[in-house]
């Protein structure tokens, strides 16, 4: 691309996403990304709400958690999401306002969106972002993700065409503070009936059950690995979890040997989580599954070996037999119930 033609597009934008009017936390957590590289770039930060109904309040909180301007295109056309009403939109705002980034959430809406748009617009994308960061000199994208299986971490970036569009792995950063001096710009869009695209409709939906669990929105996570040994010795993590009413995690290391459903696994390759309390339990300490969990409140390490990598990262570390130290933690907590079992 001549850098004539780059110049034209400016600007960084978040997706926001609502639901029943109300927005969702990765909304935030994508300011907390978009700040920092908009910032970085010295250019506007804007957040794109597509949606309806639509909270006034909700939208002020975009501006206080650090939008420099909201993009609002609301009608009740747009109540259910349909990608390819969505993807009219999304292409239309970025031709009359050519933002140089785009960031979505790797959310089931995100990761439908953004490779839709990404093919309308002819624009790069990189999925399942877990780092970002501007190039010196070139003001290009670094997006960095896992590849080959959550082995390595690959840094990408989509030098020849704009916008540069990445999906951020939910949870992967915190929520962006609130700050009530804020002020920015709200800028209403006005429907256009053709972005509705007639040959397609929502019937109804289903949810799937198998995936009701969703360790991410856990403030406690007693998370297992390798060193439980075997599937039935969960159950000491079960009472751990089920007396601070939290939910069971686990390392890949326990999916790949089938003593855990892969909806609770932490790393890389499963889910980013930051509750407030994370308990390791013979657990390493492998960089992807350190880069799922590092970002919790508290972490609690529990492993025989004093040299596990876990307890580099970890706020209190217990070096000892967890068959006898997670008892032992039980018994001081009293009874309690169970939780979120696997």
């Amino acid at each position: 691309m001549k850098e004539g033609k780059r110049v034209s597009y400016q600007g960084v934008w978040t997706i926001a996403e609502c639901d029943r009017g109300r927005i969702r936390t990765v909304s935030y957590e994508l300011l907390t990304r978009g700040r920092k590289l908009a910032d970085k770039l010295g250019k506007e930060l804007a957040s794109v709400l597509i949606g309806y109904p639509v909270n006034q309040e909700e939208l002020r909180e975009l501006i206080y958690r650090g939008a420099d301007k909201v993009y609002i295109v609301s009608h009740p056309a747009l109540a259910n999401f349909i990608v390819e009403n969505y993807g009219n939109v999304m292409q239309s705002l970025i031709n009359q306002y050519k933002p140089e980034i785009i960031l979505a959430g790797a959310t089931s809406s995100g990761r439908t969106l953004m490779p839709y748009t990404a093919v309308r617009v002819n624009a790069g994308l990189t999925a399942d972002c877990t780092e970002l960061d501007i190039e010196e000199g070139t003001g290009n994208l670094l997006q960095t993700r896992p590849a080959i299986g959550g082995n390595i971490l690959a840094t990408i970036k989509t030098p020849n065409h704009r916008p540069q569009m990445a999906t951020v792995r939910p949870r992967s950063t915190r929520p962006a503070e609130r700050d009530e001096s804020r002020s920015g710009e709200m800028v209403f869009v006005d429907f256009n009936p053709e972005w509705i695209d007639g040959r397609v409709e929502r019937i109804d939906f289903i949810k799937n059950e198998e995936q009701d669990v969703n360790i991410q929105d856990a403030d406690v996570i007693v998370a297992g690995g390798k060193g439980l040994k075997k599937a039935e010795n969960f159950a000491v993590l079960k009472n751990l979890a089920g007396k601070l009413g939290g939910a069971i995690g686990c390392s890949r290391e326990a999916v790949d040997r089938g003593w855990a459903p892969y909806p609770h696994q932490v790393g890389l390759s499963g889910k980013t989580v930051t509750p407030k309390l994370y308990f390791a339990v013979g657990i390493s300490g492998a960089i992807q599954h350190l880069a799922g969990m590092k970002t919790s409140e508290v972490i609690i390490a529990i492993n025989k070996d004093p040299d596990a990598p876990i307890f580099k990262v970890a706020d209190f570390g217990i070096v000892g037999d967890l068959f006898e130290v997670v008892p032992a933690l039980c018994e001081k907590l009293g009874e309690g119930g169970v939780k979120n079992e696997i």
